[in-house]
């Protein structure tokens, strides 16, 4: 197990909530790791849309794990990347690519970017094992349920996905879009780190963290302020 892994895995078990404002560049990951947080995390979204293409595994493997790779060259933190569903890569070449782009952490999705369709759960724990046998403790492995974002309100399903996930070997479980008032079931019933998502206007990171929230990030929100910031700076330039 490496260093930055091994440092990265112990983040999420205080004695604090882990605070991930997603990157999508060198720029931006240089800022986040100047601000002092404890490791970066990419977006997928925002950085498909940063390299020329839309979300939900547009973005040519190669090119997300050169961009990946960038941001990991110019930072000395613990990098996690945002993989979507792993972008049809049999576990030990996403693995191996991970690593190779100098990665100790990723996400996995359980839905199928093309269709938003939730996959069987045993086959997306399968998966999840298969990854975490490649890696072994290297890669520190955040299992995505997308149950909420599929429009299900079904809060015992996501818990029952996220124990099994974690069964499979992740470290953590992401129930993405999960509603606030869920998220104390959620963290009781996975037991383990949960990975909630946080806004810039909000719900912010002290309140999912009071909520039990272990892990917290904020997907492509920031990008999307960046942008329409950077919009309106044109407006006023002419």
């Amino acid at each position: 197990m490496s260093e930055l892994s091994q440092r990265f895995r112990a983040l999420h078990h205080g004695p604090g909530p882990l605070i991930l404002p997603n990157v999508w560049d060198a720029v931006s990951a240089r800022a986040v790791a100047e601000a002092g947080y404890p490791a970066i995390a990419t977006s997928s979204a925002a950085m498909a849309r940063a390299n020329g293409y839309d979300d939900g595994e547009q973005t040519p493997p190669v090119e997300m794990f050169a961009a990946i790779a960038r941001i990991a060259r110019v930072v000395d933190l613990p990098v996690t990347a945002d993989i979507e569903a792993g972008y049809g890569l049999a576990p030990a070449e996403l693995a191996e690519r991970l690593l190779e782009a100098g990665a100790v952490g990723c996400n996995l999705e359980d839905s199928r970017p093309a269709t938003g369709e939730l996959v069987d759960p045993e086959q997306q724990a399968a998966y999840l094992a298969d990854v975490r046998a490649a890696a072994g403790a290297d890669l520190v492995i955040n299992g995505r349920v997308d149950i909420f974002i599929a429009g299900s309100n079904d809060v015992e399903a996501a818990i029952a996905r996220g124990r099994l996930y974690r069964r499979a070997g992740v470290d953590c479980v992401y129930p993405i879009a999960a509603p606030v008032d869920t998220i104390p079931l959620l963290v009781k019933g996975i037991g383990g780190p949960v990975n909630a998502h946080a806004r810039a206007n909000g719900p912010t990171a002290a309140e999912l963290a009071a909520l039990g929230a272990q892990r917290i990030s904020f997907g492509a929100s920031l990008h999307h302020e960046m942008t329409n910031a950077f919009r309106t700076l044109l407006a006023n330039l002419q």
